[in-house]
């Protein structure tokens, strides 16, 4: 017997948000593209998956090495894997495929927005993340508090941005692997929300500066533009 459309669209939207949440273990970004594009094929957008690549090329989200290369252009190149599933996430959630664990309430996503900028001027760690915000929407990346994942944070208005929480718990350029990691918990590299240009979607701590000095050789400028 073979399976109704809705019956396999079902069974791909479960598939969609297990694979976000561990990117690593399902293969990488290969699964996200695949599983996607079958979603798309189902609800009947055949050219889904470019209209997807152009809409991150549009932000410059997407480069020769696809959205994981504009990501490494922000954020240390060890753990990138969450922050990916991430981007994955917010497409998934305009499309209604993305189930969150947790939904903010509008004045909990106000309070949130509004705190953000000054809480990224300083340093964090996942435990300071938490304890300001409560449990995130959706967790990208394993439970063990010791590793490098992001948080989202959500309401259920998709008008609403998601405010992401980029935490990284890896390894200097020139040091070698270590365990326990560098830190006792991830500490927090930058915040991101917002579907406009992606570079400024960011919000840096000054560990997350610091590093990004590390993505980008030191004729870029803070944003990331030759020259600026």
């Amino acid at each position: 017997m073979v399976r109704s459309g809705d019956q396999m669209h079902v069974y791909l939207v479960n598939q969609v948000n297990q694979i976000l949440r561990r990117l690593s273990m399902f293969g990488g970004e290969p699964a996200l593209w695949t599983t996607f594009d079958h979603l798309y094929f189902l609800e009947g957008d055949e050219n889904g998956i470019e209209k997807l690549r152009q809409s991150w090329r549009d932000r410059n989200a997407f480069t020769p090495t696809g959205v994981k290369g504009a990501l490494q252009q922000q954020l240390p190149h060890s753990g990138i894997e969450d922050a990916l599933a991430s981007m994955y996430a917010e497409v998934a959630r305009n499309r209604g495929w993305l189930r969150l664990d947790r939904t903010l309430t509008a004045d909990e996503y106000t309070t949130l927005r509004t705190e953000i900028a000054p809480f990224t001027e300083h340093d964090r760690t996942l435990t300071d993340v938490v304890d300001a915000f409560g449990e995130p929407s959706v967790l990208f990346g394993g439970s063990n508090p010791r590793y490098s994942k992001s948080l989202a944070y959500a309401t259920t208005d998709v008008s609403d941005p998601m405010v992401i929480f980029h935490l990284w718990n890896g390894v200097d350029p020139g040091t070698e692997p270590s365990w326990p990691p560098q830190y006792p918990e991830p500490i927090l590299l930058a915040t991101r929300c917002g579907a406009g240009a992606f570079p400024t979607s960011f919000s840096f701590t000054p560990q997350g500066h610091s590093r990004r000095a590390h993505v980008w050789p030191t004729r870029h400028g803070p944003q990331g533009e030759p020259g600026s």
